[in-house]
């Protein structure tokens, strides 16, 4: 069971992925990671704009400001290594392509993407039995995922360590839990891309 899926989120409690609104068939042919971009490739040409980016987090309540600087950041960082490998000129217009999403990995994170975009379900079971201070260890608090950031760092990686605390803090943002405890199955949902569909539902934010 805790093999990697290309395409599928899978955990014990969901061993085959999101199956709501048949996501998972839906997605078959994506690796976990691209299902995870694909709330931003509304197109689904396979180029992420940085309008793209900036509608996505704006419909997902985060604002004028915050999505402007997470369009910043994430295009700023993530957009030279998904060109072509002949390609040495950075493209000017800092376009993600969700074909090669997958060179995007980077260090100091929980693990539980693969180097081919591919889901690891053991990393992601992992990193919640050793970093989460609950008795059923099915959430996380701030200060446990503040341990998990700096416990997951690898030495001479701040690309790496800026990327983790920029994710988590993201997804803090978004869930925003009311109780302070951000669910195992909330997180899964942001691997495989599914909740970005119920959140900027629910938030019924314009654009």
């Amino acid at each position: 069971p805790g093999v990697a899926r290309p395409n599928q989120a899978a955990t014990r409690a969901h061993p085959e992925g999101t199956t709501g609104d048949a996501y998972n068939r839906e997605h078959s042919k994506e690796s976990v990671l691209q299902q995870h971009c694909n709330f931003f490739d509304r197109d689904r040409d396979g180029v992420i704009w940085p309008t793209d980016t900036f509608r996505g987090f704006y419909q997902l309540g985060f604002g004028l400001f915050l999505s402007l600087l997470s369009t910043v950041i994430i295009h700023t960082f993530f957009a030279y290594p998904t060109q072509e490998w002949w390609q040495w000129i950075p493209d000017p217009l800092f376009r993600i392509h969700t074909e090669r999403i997958h060179r995007d990995k980077h260090g100091s994170d929980s693990g539980s993407y693969d180097n081919y975009g591919g889901f690891v379900p053991q990393k992601f079971e992992d990193f919640f039995e050793r970093y989460s201070s609950l008795p059923g260890k099915d959430g996380l608090t701030v200060l446990d995922t503040v341990k998990g950031i700096v416990g997951q760092r690898c030495v001479f990686d701040p690309i790496g360590w800026g990327g983790a605390s920029f994710e988590w803090l993201a997804t803090w943002i978004l869930l925003w839990p009311a109780d302070g405890i951000m669910k195992k199955e909330d997180v899964r949902g942001i691997y495989d891309g599914s909740i970005f569909w119920s959140v900027a539902k629910k938030r019924g934010v314009k654009f």
